[in-house]
């Protein structure tokens, strides 16, 4: 570790440089560090601070700087602890003396804040763009499938008969939520901490409003102390993520059940699914697996940003940098999971033969039965149990519901008339017609709310 020489007559031992270097993950803060710095020496410049000069010789410098790291050509030097020490080192090798000038009323403390709210608005603007990508797979699978029955499930147990569109649309909704959440992460982002010094501010006279305009920042933070250790945004991007993998992992769940055997609901596409290393009529869905595998990762880091900030005094502790590699492989591992998922939702072939076949299983339509009786003027209690009975008896002759004879319903009240024969899965699915079911001219109505949501009509 590179002491800043003054109070230090020795060097740090070699264990601890190891120990406390962040160059090996923070290297990815590189941009948003020059661009700050960049937006920092304009002040100090318009305010008299520093000279104009010396403003353009740091600011042709650090562009050098971001050219040479952009291009890969920038040698990082392990001394250097991390990435604010390594672009400022190289910076005096390009800019001469007048480098030392930019550290002028800042502060690591509010310069790694800044860097860290610039990559968490950038990480969220990126996240929304994949969570759009997603939801737009499902609405054109729903739109492809809206003719496809299938049973919809409560407890794993056959329940009431659905559209496949209206199932995939449930997703829909799940990722929307996912969107607003992260545009509220964005806002707690959007505020610009420099200016904040170590802990008290800055000895300066100082136009913060000047840099948040530079970095496109909508407001100032208003607390030097909090400002230099918050990371709620960073916990409150985790905990989106968070929800947003738990949806992954939900959908991921189902496609798992639906390709088995047993189910054979769906077909994955052959380029998101593998073959077994020993038995050759396997096609397994491991990149499903491995999205439902993955949300506990995801899960671990907000556990560990929890843990690590639950214990801090104010204001900055050298604990906060702990922050930086959870919340960099939660926004590569949301990333990928929600790209590999819109490509693979968006080739799925789904077996409706099968799906409409399931729906003979189980009596998924004793609901319906009841809701026959009540339409009757029967209470809804008393149906429940003549079709909970009528099913037992049903269960005891082998039958299905739909084989069971007009004067078998009878049995079990007078209300049952020859029409009651007539109810079937897709009479079920139409009487579902209230704004958010699943009848055909409701679904019909989410699609087209959910394509405008996407700017797909106007």
């Amino acid at each position: 570790m590179s002491h800043i020489r003054g109070r230090f007559q020795k060097d740090a031992a070699e264990a601890v440089v190891k120990y406390t270097t962040s160059l090996p993950f923070d290297r990815r803060l590189y941009r948003q560090d020059t661009q700050g710095s960049i937006a920092h020496a304009r002040m100090l410049a318009k305010q008299g601070i520093i000279s104009t000069d010396d403003a353009k010789v740091l600011e042709e410098g650090l562009k050098a700087v971001t050219k040479e790291l952009d291009e890969g050509r920038f040698i990082f030097k392990p001394e250097l602890e991390d990435i604010h020490m390594a672009i400022e080192s190289r910076l005096l090798e390009l800019a001469g003396p007048v480098a030392g000038k930019l550290h002028t009323a800042r502060s690591r403390n509010d310069q790694v804040a800044l860097d860290m709210r610039l990559y968490t608005r950038d990480a969220v603007t990126e996240t929304m763009k994949g969570i759009r990508d997603l939801q737009l797979a499902l609405v054109e699978q729903a739109e492809k499938n809206t003719a496809v029955l299938m049973p919809g499930y409560t407890h794993m147990q056959l329940a009431q008969p659905v559209l496949l569109a209206h199932h995939l649309l449930a997703y829909f909704e799940m990722l929307q939520r996912d969107y607003e959440r992260f545009g509220d992460c964005f806002k707690r982002a959007d505020v610009m901490p420099l200016g904040s010094g170590a802990l008290a501010g800055a000895a300066y006279k100082l136009d913060r409003e000047f840099v948040a305009k530079e970095l496109g920042f909508s407001g100032i933070s208003q607390n030097s102390l909090d400002a230099v250790s918050d990371r709620d945004f960073v916990i409150e991007y985790m905990a989106a993520a968070s929800i947003c993998m738990m949806h992954i992992s939900r959908l991921a769940e189902e496609l798992v059940i639906w390709s088995s055997s047993e189910f054979g609901f769906v077909e994955m596409d052959d380029s998101y699914a593998t073959a077994s290393s020993i038995m050759p009529q396997k096609k397994n869905p491991d990149v499903a697996e491995l999205g439902r595998g993955k949300t506990g990762r995801v899960f671990g880091h907000l556990a560990g940003m929890l843990a690590t900030m639950k214990g801090l005094p104010l204001s900055y502790n050298r604990d906060l940098q702990e922050d930086k590699e959870g919340l960099f492989d939660t926004v590569d591992t949301l990333a990928a999971s929600l790209e590999v998922f819109a490509g693979m939702v968006g080739t799925l072939e789904f077996k409706a033969q099968n799906m409409r076949r399931s729906l003979d299983k189980g009596f998924i339509l004793a609901t319906d039965v009841a809701d026959y009786l009540v339409k009757k003027g029967m209470s809804f209690r008393e149906a429940h149990g003549v079709t909970g009975r009528l099913v037992n008896y049903a269960i005891g002759k082998g039958k299905t519901l739909e084989s069971l004879s007009a004067e078998e319903y009878r049995e079990f009240s007078t209300l049952f008339g020859e029409d009651v024969r007539g109810i079937t899965a897709e009479t079920s699915i139409a009487s579902k017609n209230v704004p958010g079911g699943t009848a055909p001219g409701e679904v019909s109505k989410q699609i087209i709310r959910c394509k405008k949501i996407l700017g797909q009509v106007g």
